[in-house]
C-alpha cells in the first residue's frame, strides 16, 4: 500500500512495465530549460515552467529545483508541504538536506532540530557539522573528536564545522593545539583563506604577521629572530610548510640552521614532514634524509604515506614498515599499505613471526577486486582469473529493480540528457535511500537494469559496491566490442589494454566530457585530436567528429599506440602520458644513472594523485579484461614490469602533445 501510495504521489503509476520509454513530448524540452534556469539561479522562470511539467515521471525534479531555487524566502509551510508531496523520493531529502544548511546558516536550531531526523542521506559534512554545533550551544555536548575528523577532513572555511570548533573552542572541549593543527591542514592543501580563519579563532593580533608568513615565508624565517613563543613557533611551522611547497631545499635549511632549537619536538616532526612530503613529490633523493630527521609519530597520515613512497624508492623498506606501522588505523587499513606492509615483512631478515603475518595479510587482501588485491593474489603464487558468476537473478528480483521509482527516475533523467541528476538519484537510490543500502542481491539486479539499458557507469559502480560476490560481466562489460578489438588489432594494441583505458577514463559514455574539454570515449583532447587524425593519415577530419565513437576509437587508440611506443611498450608509462602528457612520465621515470624500479612502486611515486590512481586502475582492468578476452590466467606484475631512465632504445615522438 505504501509503495502504490509513492507511485501516485511521484506520476509514476502504471509507467514501470516500460522502463525508458515515455514518450518525447513537449514536456521534455520544458524540463530540460528547467534544469538550465535553475544553473543560472532564475527562480521566477522556474515558477513559470513548474506547472507545464505535471504528471511528468520527472516531475519531482521540476519542482525541486522551483523552491530550491528560491529556498532562501520560502515559507516553513511550502517546505514542509514538499516534503509531504514527495515523501520518500530522493528529490525530497535533497531538499531537506539544502533547508537544514540553511537553517543552520540562520542559527534556527528549533526549526532544525525539527527536520534533521528525517534526514535519510545524512552523508553531508556541513549538516554534520551544524548538528554537532547544536548539541554543543544547546546542551554543552562535548563532541569534540568529531568535530576535529570532520573540521579537518574539511579543507575550505565552511560554516558549519567552523561553528562547532568555535562552540567546542568556548567550551573548553577543544584546545589551540587543536586549531594550530587544523590551520597546518588548511595551509599544506594551499586553502589559505581557511587559515586565515582558523588562526583569527585564536590569534586574531596575528593577522599581519600571518599574511607575511602566508605571502613571503622566506622572509619571515630569514628575518624574524626565532622564539620559544607558542604563537611565533607555530607561525613558524605554517611559513616552513608555504616555502617547502615552493623549494624544500631552502625550507629544510631554514629549519635545520635557524629554527629547529625554538621549536617542541611534534613542531619539528610536522615542519619535517611537510618539507619530506614536497621533496618526495619532486622526486628528490634528499626526501628521505628529511623525513629522517624526525620521528614519524609527529607526521600526518598524509607525510607518512609519502615517506613510505619515498621508502619503497630507495629500497628501504625498514623505514616503509615504520612510516606504515604509525598511521593511523583507517590510513594504514588502505589496500595500499596493507599491501606494502606485508611485502616489507616478506623481505630477507625478518623474523618467521613475521612472515606468517605477511602472508595472512595478503590472503586477507587478495583478490580481483583492484590493483593491489591483484598483486597480493599473485604475491600468494595464485593465479588473476576471473571468478565464478554469481547465480543468476531470479526474475522476481529483476522486477523489483525494474520497479524500483527511483530507478526509474534516474534512467528517465539520463536518457533525457539530465545525467548529472539522474546519476545523483541512482545513487541515492542503490546507497542512501536505506540505512546500508541495497544488499548484494538488490545491488546485482539494479546493476544488471543499468546494463540493460546500456547505462554502463551505473552498471559498473553498483556492481563495484557488492561486498561478498563479484559479478565480473557486470564490472568489466566490453560494448562496442567489434570496434574496439577489430581496430586495436589492426594498429597492434591489445584490445585489453584499450578496453581497460576506457573502462577509466568514460565508463564507456559516449557523449563524455571532462572538465578540460576532453571528448567521448577515450576521452581525447582537441588539440590531440587534431594532432593524431594527422599522424594516422585521418586527412577529413573535423572537430565535430571526435564525439563520432568510431572516429573517437579510431583517434583515442592511434594516439595510444603513439604513446606506447614512445616509452618501448611500457604500459604504466603510456598509461601515465595518456593522462598526464608525456612530457611528465620522461620526467618521473628518473635520470640517467638511476636504478630501474618495479613498476608498482614507480606508479606509486607518481607525485599526482589523479594520475598515480589512473595507472593502477587501468592496469588493474587491462589484467582482467585481458583474463575475459582470452580465458586465460594473467599476471598483473608481468605487464607492470620495471620503470628505469630513457634508454637508447626507446623511440621518442618529442611532438607528442
Amino acid at each position: 500500500m505504501q509503495f502504490k501510495m509513492i507511485l501516485t504521489l511521484i506520476g509514476l503509476s502504471g509507467a514501470l512495465a516500460a522502463p525508458l520509454v515515455h514518450a518525447q513530448s513537449f514536456t521534455d524540452s520544458v524540463l530540460l530549460e528547467m534544469q538550465q534556469a535553475f544553473r543560472k539561479g532564475d527562480a521566477d522562470r522556474l515558477t513559470q515552467l513548474l506547472p507545464q511539467t505535471t504528471g511528468h515521471m520527472l516531475q519531482p525534479w521540476a519542482a525541486y529545483w522551483a523552491l530550491s531555487a528560491r529556498l532562501d524566502s520560502a515559507t516553513p509551510e511550502e517546505v514542509a508541504n514538499f516534503f509531504k508531496q514527495y515523501r520518500g523520493t530522493y528529490q525530497e531529502d535533497r531538499l531537506r538536506n539544502d533547508w537544514l544548511l540553511l537553517l543552520g546558516k540562520r542559527r534556527d536550531w528549533a526549526a532544525f532540530a525539527g527536520v534533521a531526523n528525517d534526514f535519510r542521506m545524512n552523508d553531508d559534512r556541513e549538516v554534520r557539522c551544524y548538528t554537532l554545533a547544536m548539541e554543543s550551544i544547546l546542551a554543552k555536548v562535548d563532541s569534540a573528536d568529531e568535530v576535529k575528523a570532520q573540521w579537518y577532513a574539511q579543507k575550505d572555511a565552511a560554516d558549519g564545522c567552523t561553528l562547532a570548533a568555535q562552540s567546542h573552542l568556548a567550551a573548553g572541549q577543544l584546545l589551540d593545539t587543536d586549531l594550530w593543527r587544523k590551520a597546518r591542514l588548511t595551509t599544506e592543501a594551499r586553502q589559505l583563506s581557511s587559515t586565515r580563519l582558523v588562526v583569527d579563532l585564536i590569534a586574531p593580533e596575528a593577522a599581519a604577521t600571518l599574511a607575511e608568513v602566508l605571502k613571503q615565508p622566506e622572509r619571515f624565517l630569514l628575518k624574524r629572530t626565532p622564539s620559544s613563543q607558542r604563537q611565533t613557533q607555530e607561525l613558524a611551522v605554517l611559513a616552513l610548510i608555504r616555502w617547502a611547497n615552493s623549494d624544500p631545499d631552502s625550507a629544510a635549511q631554514a629549519l635545520s640552521e635557524r629554527w629547529s632549537r625554538q621549536l617542541s619536538r611534534e613542531q619539528r616532526a610536522w615542519a619535517w614532514g611537510a618539507i619530506g612530503k614536497q621533496a618526495a613529490l619532486k622526486l628528490s633523493d634528499s626526501a628521505l634524509l628529511y623525513f629522517q630527521n624526525a620521528s614519524p609519530k609527529g607526521m600526518s597520515d598524509d607525510h607518512l604515506a609519502w615517506r613510505a613512497r619515498a621508502a619503497l624508492r630507495k629500497h628501504q623498506w625498514q623505514d616503509a614498515l615504520d612510516s606504515i606501522n604509525a598511521m593511523s588505523a583507517d590510513a594504514a587499513s588502505d589496500s595500499t599499505w596493507v599491501y606494502w606492509r606485508a611485502r616489507a615483512l616478506l623481505q630477507p631478515g625478518r623474523t618467521d613471526t613475521e612472515r606468517v603475518e605477511a602472508r595472512q595479510s595478503m590472503q586477507g587482501l587478495a583478490s580481483v577486486r583492484g590493483f593491489y588485491p591483484m598483486l597480493a593474489q599473485e604475491e600468494l603464487g595464485l593465479p588473476i582469473t576471473p571468478p565464478a558468476a554469481p547465480e543468476p537473478l531470479t526474475a522476481q528480483e529483476k522486477q523489483r529493480a525494474n520497479a524500483n521509482p527511483g530507478l526509474q527516475r534516474a534512467l528517465a533523467a539520463i536518457t533525457l540528457g539530465l545525467r548529472s541528476e539522474g546519476v545523483r538519484e541512482w545513487n541515492y537510490s542503490t546507497n542512501l535511500h536505506l540505512p546500508g543500502g541495497m544488499n548484494d542481491r538488490e545491488l546485482l539486479a539494479a546493476a544488471d537494469l543499468a546494463c540493460q539499458n546500456a547505462v554502463w557507469d551505473r552498471c559498473i559502480n553498483t556492481s563495484e559496491r557488492t561486498r561478498s560476490v563479484i559479478d565480473i560481466a557486470q564490472r568489466f562489460p566490453m560494448p562496442y566490442r567489434q570496434q574496439v578489438v577489430a581496430q586495436s588489432q589492426a594498429i597492434g594494441l591489445d584490445p585489453a589494454y584499450v578496453y581497460g583505458l576506457i573502462r577509466q577514463e568514460s565508463r564507456f559514455i559516449m557523449d563524455a566530457r571532462s572538465g578540460v574539454g576532453a571528448s567521448g570515449l577515450m576521452q581525447v583532447m582537441p588539440a590531440t585530436a587534431r594532432w593524431t587524425a594527422k599522424k594516422i593519415g585521418m586527412t577529413d577530419f573535423k572537430p565535430y567528429q571526435i564525439n563520432d565513437r568510431d572516429t573517437n576509437i579510431a583517434i583515442g587508440t592511434g594516439y595510444l599506440k603513439l604513446v606506447l611506443d614512445d616509452f618501448a611498450g611500457s604500459m604504466p608509462l603510456a598509461a601515465a602520458a595518456y593522462n598526464a602528457g608525456p612530457g611528465r612520465p620522461r620526467v618521473w621515470r628518473g635520470q640517467a644513472g638511476d636504478p630501474s624500479l618495479e613498476a608498482a612502486i614507480w606508479a606509486e611515486n607518481i607525485p599526482f594523485t589523479e594520475t598515480r590512481d589512473y595507472v593502477k586502475k587501468v592496469l588493474a582492468n587491462t589484467t582482467v579484461y585481458a583474463a575475459l578476452i582470452t580465458g586465460k590466467t594473467q599476471s598483473l606484475k608481468g605487464r607492470l614490469g620495471q620503470v628505469g631512465p630513457l634508454g637508447l632504445d626507446t623511440l621518442t615522438n618529442r611532438d607528442l602533445p
